[in-house]
């Protein structure tokens, strides 16, 4: 229908569909045992993230989180190969919780940000001009370096661009830089 605004179904019964449909949605939320749910709420912290955010990550991905793929953005690099002290400390105390990854923007050099140690794997990112295949492609090829699983890798974005990283690659998610880095708020 031409000008139609997707609003509410003016049709007999749209009460009882909308009440059906609430209760079916309903009953396909699992019950978590409480002791699942203590261990996952270790795991956000273990991982410095609020549990609404891993829990939402989680459900959607259908898998934990063993991966995060940081933007140079993200990580405040401005002009400089090297990570600043506050993103340092913040990818030391993920050691052993979850793979680091990188992807840094042109003029910086992946094999130099790599040497200033604290990641698994460094790569190009994808720039603004950047095909959509060749973003894809480039930010798998990262992943698969780091042996990441797509669905697992969280980016941790700056910008919007960086935002569609997760949709382009098929990554588990995306959480803004002020959620990993707090005092950078």
């Amino acid at each position: 229908m031409i000008g139609h605004n997707g609003g509410p179904s003016m049709d007999a019964g749209a009460g009882f569909r909308r009440v059906a449909w609430s209760k079916a949605r309903y009953a396909l939320m699992p019950t978590l045992p409480l002791e699942v749910v203590r261990l996952r709420v270790k795991r956000a912290e273990r991982l410095g993230l609020p549990y609404k955010t891993y829990a939402t990550i989680r459900a959607v991905s259908g898998r934990d989180i063993v991966g995060f793929l940081f933007s140079d953005n993200a990580l405040g690099m401005g002009r400089s190969h090297a990570v600043p002290e506050a993103a340092r400390d913040r990818l030391a105390a993920l050691e052993g919780e979850a793979k680091r990854l990188a992807a840094v923007h042109l003029p910086k050099d992946p094999a130099e940000v790599l040497a200033f140690g604290g990641f698994e794997a460094v790569g190009q990112a994808p720039g603004l001009a950047t095909p959509w295949r060749a973003a894809r492609d480039a930010l798998r090829d990262l992943a698969r370096s780091a042996e990441v699983p797509f669905d697992g890798l969280v980016v941790v974005a700056a910008t919007a661009l960086e935002r569609d990283w997760s949709v382009t690659a098929g990554l588990g998610g995306t959480i803004p830089r002020e959620v990993m880095f707090p005092s950078a708020a």
